[in-house]
């Protein structure tokens, strides 16, 4: 995983994954906007839905009614200073961080463009159902995910 991290490591890459990510997040939003009202829901296979939300919270809707959706931008700013800032020292990190960062600039702008964060992507099993999420939530979790497998990784060496 470190390996594949530092082969990742150009900021043209970097940054034309994170184009990428924040280009299909908003895309993918802005079609299921256009085209669902809040709390429709339409089959697609057994297991998943393709769902409209609006998550005025964090992740899983939590804090929703607690906080304002400013402090929320705001603290996602913080982390993506963050976050550029301690990969200028750590370039073998650029890639998850990317990753998060473009998460994060997606979820930001639905914020502003919405009051919200659109969520659409829909699993369940049954009735059991995984909380909704979009494109750039499942960025922001597989950058936490290998920013946590490369620094596990460094540790044991």
């Amino acid at each position: 995983m470190r390996k594949m991290c530092k082969s990742f490591s150009s900021k043209r890459l970097t940054f034309l994954l994170a184009f990428f990510i924040l280009l299909s997040d908003q895309i993918s939003k802005y079609v299921v906007a256009t085209s669902f009202q809040i709390g429709e829901s339409v089959r697609v296979f057994p297991f998943f839905n393709i769902s409209r939300v609006a998550n005025k919270g964090i992740s899983f809707g939590m804090l929703s009614d607690t906080v304002q959706p400013t402090v929320l931008i705001l603290l996602s700013l913080l982390v993506i200073i963050a976050l550029i800032m301690w990969t200028k020292n750590n370039k073998e990190y650029m890639l998850p961080s990317g990753m998060i960062i473009a998460g994060a600039l997606g979820n930001i702008v639905d914020r502003i463009a919405y009051k919200a964060v659109i969520d659409f992507l829909d699993f369940h099993i049954g009735s059991l159902h995984w909380p909704a999420f979009n494109v750039a939530d499942s960025a922001i979790v597989i950058g936490v995910c290998i920013l946590f497998f490369v620094s596990y990784g460094e540790e044991k060496s």
